[in-house]
């Protein structure tokens, strides 16, 4: 067990289908809480628009989908990558029309939400994943669309979850999205009282989002002269680089030209972005 916490932490082993389905099989799922948390049921007591399309990514065993169609809500997709749970909610909910259950990668989706919510989703991606969890949301939303759920505000020993700060949220979606609240939650469960942030995204349509491979780094003062190299190219508007340095994620206001973006890091031969 501990060989296993240690390669979580430190070497971010895959947490892919195989790693859920087994924790589902087992019934080691901790992190339900058995019903649909109070900050996310607040939230959707305020939403209007029944129609409104709707994901749920990493769905886990569904409270709030299950929330969603009492409240009469009409356009909802759910998503996770275990089968066995897939499996389950698909038997459970094979009378409702207003609902999808996908089994499948959520970063290989492709459909167009007017609204995402995120629960417990992002905390179970390993750390170098959320440059690609800002992109791809970015990807899913329509124009005027929101992201919106919990983050942990706090770190844990043993992971999943991975845990995290505002500071560092706020940095992560910076210019992507705009945000209309990110707030420590006054209405957790007791267990995660003052441990979790509620928050709000608006995704801004005005900018373009790329993400890009990038070798040659090996320590975080290289990334950093990257990561400002590119900043002072025109029309670039936020960078911000995996903590295993093998990807960098670009907000800018146009494309920018994948010539002009390898001329800024030529100072050093080893840097390669594609």
């Amino acid at each position: 067990m501990k060989e296993v916490q240690c390669c979580v932490v430190s070497c971010e082993k895959p947490l892919d289908a195989t790693y859920w389905e087994a924790q589902y099989k087992a019934k080691l799922t901790g992190w339900d809480l058995g019903l649909i948390s109070p900050p996310i049921k607040t939230y959707i007591d305020e939403l209007e628009n029944k129609n409104s399309s709707i994901l749920i990514p990493g769905c886990g065993n569904s409270y709030e989908a299950e929330y969603l169609l009492q409240k009469g809500f009409t356009n909802i997709t759910v998503i996770d990558i275990a089968p066995t749970l897939v499996g389950v909610l698909k038997d459970k909910f094979k009378n409702n029309p207003n609902i999808q259950i996908i089994l499948g990668d959520f970063f290989e989706h492709k459909e167009k939400y007017d609204l995402i919510i995120e629960q417990t989703f992002f905390c179970a991606l390993p750390p170098i994943m959320r440059q690609k969890y800002v992109w791809k949301m970015h990807q899913l939303l329509v124009d005027e669309g929101k992201l919106a759920g919990l983050l942990f505000n706090r770190t844990f020993e043993v992971s999943p979850p991975f845990g995290g700060s505002k500071e560092e949220y706020e940095k992560l979606f910076a210019v992507a999205f705009d945000f209309l609240k990110i707030d420590v939650c006054l209405n957790s469960i007791l267990p995660r009282a003052n441990s979790e942030l509620f928050f709000e995204l608006k995704k801004n349509k005005a900018v373009k989002i790329n993400l890009y491979k990038f070798s040659g780094i090996t320590c975080r003062d290289c990334m950093e002269a990257v990561t400002k190299k590119f900043a002072t190219i025109n029309g670039i508007l936020n960078t911000s680089m995996t903590n295993d340095f093998a990807e960098v994620l670009i907000v800018s206001k146009n494309e920018i030209a994948i010539e002009t973006l390898q001329n800024a890091v030529s100072f050093d031969e080893k840097y390669k972005i594609e």
